[in-house]
This record gives structure tokens, C-alpha cells and sequence, in this order.
């Protein structure tokens, strides 16, 4: 007769630990996208550099650099171009997507040999 007592008893235990673990499961999933979507801003804050110092190796003029680099941006970006002698450093600074405090700066940077007789500013 106790196993059948216990076993009235264990009913609500099942529902509390579920009540409890749902809340713990949901928040590690939401921190893993907001990760997955952080770690995707920066990528594209590094390819977006990457593609503005390439034009920028090809002599093309310093609009047209910029230009390159905010077309590969997230939206919003911060994108600059400066000629260090015969390299070109290409900054692009951005925000990750995420609510408030949750939102950090990520960035990239590329630098580049221009070519000679380069139109770059």
C-alpha cells in the first residue's frame, strides 16, 4: 500500500521539475541565437573590410571603397578608409542585433598594398 502512496505523491513532482527546467531550456536557446546572430554581425563586419580594401587594392577611388564596404555592412554600420603609404586600412564598426544591454559593437578590419599611380583618395 506505501508503493501506491508514493506514488500519489510523485505526481506533482514530474510537473514542478518540468516548470522548472521549460523557463532554464528557452533562455539557453534565445542566448545561443543571440550568440549565433552576434558572432554572424562580426563576419560580416570582417567580409565587408576585406571587400572595401580589395577595391581599395585596385585603385579605385576612396567613394568607390567605401561604397564596396557598406554594400557587404550590416545595416548601420560605421565604414572608414584610410591610406597608411602604399597600404590601405579599411575599419568597419557595427552593432549586433539584440535588445539594450544585450547589444554589443563588433568590428573588422583589412588592410591592402594599393597599386601604383592608385586613386584612393
Amino acid at each position: 500500500m506505501r508503493a501506491c502512496e508514493r506514488r500519489a505523491d510523485d505526481r506533482g513532482q514530474a510537473s514542478a521539475e518540468l516548470a522548472a527546467v521549460v523557463p532554464t531550456l528557452a533562455l539557453l536557446v534565445t542566448v545561443c541565437v543571440w550568440g549565433l546572430l552576434t558572432v554572424g554581425a562580426q563576419i560580416r563586419c570582417l567580409d565587408a573590410a576585406r571587400a572595401g580594401a580589395r577595391a581599395a587594392a585596385r585603385a579605385e577611388p576612396l567613394d568607390a571603397v567605401l561604397a564596396t564596404a557598406r554594400s557587404a555592412a550590416p545595416p548601420g554600420a560605421a565604414v572608414s578608409a584610410e591610406r597608411e603609404g602604399a597600404l590601405v586600412r579599411v575599419r568597419v564598426r557595427a552593432q549586433s542585433p539584440g535588445p539594450g544591454p544585450l547589444t554589443l559593437t563588433v568590428s573588422g578590419e583589412a588592410v591592402a598594398h594599393a597599386e601604383e599611380g592608385g586613386r584612393g583618395r
